[in-house]
């Protein structure tokens, strides 16, 4: 029986990693890409760093379509998030929050096309593991309250730089509106749980350690990088957990978030509740 559940256990364990990384799969590639043209992209070629990661980026999406690796809804997640965050960039670029420091054709006010996959990446992860780890919840915030949020927290994203910052705020109506929130994820035959707050915080973090990756790479320099690479504040954690709120909105408003039903989720898993297919009839805690 203890053997049972822990090779149960075990697969479970490895079958989250693998779809996780799967879900990551635009985000890896543009990492990837980050960091191999670091690497190995010649100086002085006639396609510059920057328009090759377009190219690259744009030539992955129709791969992913063609394949059937994307379904057309994440392909349109993804040209609203390239389109918010291209808007978002063109503007911190202009207030000197952060610089391109490389020559390129293919910008838009200063700003290269290729920044908007990276904020492209974060949307096509949310669409494709709500997808594959088919999403529910309870307590779930209403739409337009989560709605007015992301708004507010895009508006303040520009506004802070000239009046006061309301982050304080924001991050208390975030608490707010998902204290309550539970989302549940299937991983193999049972729907396991845990606060959306939480996972929203653990993907910001991974956001953030890819975008030390990025800085590394100095595809984007911040200003206090400008004398040698180093480690971005953990500070910019906050920065990167409002970004989710907004990305995770977006998602939200076309997924519709559907509610967790206990009886329909164990009939779904074939009513088998043995330690080896299930380890629980209910829905548990992952880290339980």
């Amino acid at each position: 029986m203890r053997g049972g559940r822990l090779r149960a256990w075990s697969y479970e364990f490895v079958r989250f990693g693998i779809k996780q990384a799967w879900a990551c799969l635009f985000g890896g590639l543009m990492l990837a890409l980050l960091i191999a043209t670091h690497l190995v992209y010649p100086k002085g070629a006639i396609v510059a760093r920057y328009d090759f990661l377009v190219l690259a980026a744009v030539a992955i999406q129709i791969v992913m379509l063609r394949f059937g690796l994307e379904t057309w809804e994440e392909a349109r997640v993804i040209l609203v998030f390239h389109l918010v965050g291209t808007a978002m960039e063109i503007f911190k670029t202009s207030v000197g929050s952060w610089i391109y420091p490389e020559p390129s054709l293919l910008r838009i006010a200063g700003v290269p096309l290729f920044t908007g996959f990276m904020y492209a990446a974060v949307g096509s992860y949310i669409a494709r593991v709500w997808r594959l780890f088919d999403f529910r919840f309870t307590r779930h915030p209403p739409l337009w309250a989560l709605g007015v949020l992301a708004l507010a927290i895009y508006v303040n994203f520009f506004t802070h730089h000239y009046t006061v910052d309301i982050r304080p705020v924001l991050f208390a109506a975030a608490a707010l509106l998902f204290g309550r929130c539970w989302i549940y994820f299937k991983v193999w035959n049972v729907h396991r749980k845990m606060p959306l707050l939480l996972g929203l915080t653990l993907v910001a973090l991974f956001i953030w350690l890819a975008e030390n990756i990025g800085t590394f790479t100095a595809a984007w320099v911040y200003p206090t990088q400008k004398a040698g690479w180093h480690m971005v504040s953990v500070g910019k954690l906050g920065a990167w957990f409002l970004l989710m709120i907004i990305s995770y909105a977006l998602v939200a408003m076309l997924n519709r978030p559907e509610p967790y039903e206990e009886a329909a989720a164990i009939s779904s898993a074939g009513g088998d509740t043995s330690p080896d297919a299930s380890l629980a009839t209910k829905a548990a805690p992952f880290a339980e």
